[in-house]
């Protein structure tokens, strides 16, 4: 929806879908029953003074604003591609960890603006919110920006942009949510740099995530991807990735342009227009089609060919396949993307994110 990293649809995300669904469902309810919506504040005055311990969980789960949960929804729906990547118990594990340690950071901000400030929080904004802005923290590290186009010749605008956006959006609808985005970007940091084995410490045990698997993939598991989608239309599997091909072609072009654009570049010759510079020659990919065909069309048109960039068994490619390995991908997939990317490792991992 947002970013190219990942397919469309929530296909093997059951736990995101699960919170797309619930959290939702649990705030339409509230909004047309709000007689029990005081059960759901987070109310932090009520909490150290009243020890009403049971509102750090129930006024962190839901929001009861509608706009925080379209403005939620749309951020767990893009960082879905996390589960995806890490695997539901991680990505649940995350979730987990940092929503306990934000449950700390929020009542240390909010004594540190107390003792600096003299005002005292007495209500923060509900829902589960820390969490999500926790995870801007995997997103600004591992997702690669890819340049889509450019305003007024000096902004530019890639995948990540309008996810910032949203993530601004839902910082400026309540005055104290600074601190909830804070909490959650500390927390962030934390779990995910594993500060003090923190990943040890909180993560969901291998009998609860077996025990969450049998019971939300089947309620929550979305559609398998079918041919009769618009990347594939009904294709074989050849013409599919030749399509998926040439929309990277597409991407890196776009990206090669935009730098083109901002890097001084000479004069052209009085006259004439070098269109070399905009469009560069394309990368070498596999053959589709069979080479008793592919002889005959080389005879048939002899112009010069462009200058392959093949892999080569450099210690730069080998740690740059080494690298995509560690990250869960198959060596096969890894010298496939380096070698459609030009040896670029962000665009490797992109390609691969989203194939």
């Amino acid at each position: 929806m947002f970013t190219t990293t990942g397919s469309r649809g929530l296909y093997k995300v059951p736990l995101s879908k699960g919170l797309l669904l619930v959290l939702s469902g649990l705030t339409v309810m509230l909004t047309l029953l709000p007689q029990y919506q005081g059960l759901f504040t987070y109310n932090l005055q009520a909490i150290t003074t009243q020890q009403q311990v049971w509102r750090w969980a129930c006024g962190r789960l839901v929001c009861l604003d509608l706009k925080d949960t379209l403005c939620s929804s749309l951020l767990i729906y893009n960082f879905r591609i996390f589960e995806r990547r890490f695997g539901t118990r991680k990505f649940a594990s995350f979730l987990w960890g940092t929503w306990l340690l934000s449950a700390l950071t929020d009542f240390l901000l909010a004594q540190a603006v107390y003792f600096l400030f003299d005002h005292e929080v007495e209500e923060l904004p509900t829902g589960l919110l820390s969490p999500i802005f926790s995870l801007f923290v995997p997103f600004y590290l591992s997702i690669p920006r890819v340049p889509v186009t450019q305003v007024l010749g000096y902004f530019s605008i890639t995948n990540k942009t309008l996810v910032y956006i949203v993530g601004l959006q839902l910082l400026a609808s309540h005055p104290f949510m600074w601190l909830i985005t804070l909490s959650g970007l500390i927390s962030g940091c934390l779990y995910y740099g594993d500060v003090l084995w923190l990943q040890r410490v909180f993560f969901v045990p291998v009998w609860l995530a077996k025990m969450g698997r049998c019971v939300l993939e089947p309620l929550f598991s979305g559609p398998e991807p079918t041919s009769e989608s618009p990347l594939g239309m009904g294709a074989t599997l050849d013409i599919q990735r030749q399509q998926r091909m040439d929309l990277l072609d597409q991407q890196l072009l776009l990206a090669e342009y935009n730098q083109a654009r901002r890097s001084p570049r000479p004069q052209p010759q009085a006259g004439m227009l070098d269109w070399r510079r905009f469009f560069p020659s394309l990368r070498r990919r596999g053959p589709i089609r069979a080479p008793a065909q592919q002889a005959p069309l080389e005879q048939t048109q002899p112009s010069p060919q462009p200058h392959p960039s093949p892999l080569d068994d450099s210690p730069a490619v080998e740690e740059q396949v080494a690298r995509l390995v560690e990250m869960g991908f198959s060596r096969i997939d890894a010298l496939e993307a380096l070698r459609a990317s030009n040896n670029d490792i962000n665009m490797a991992t992109n390609y691969l994110l989203q194939h």
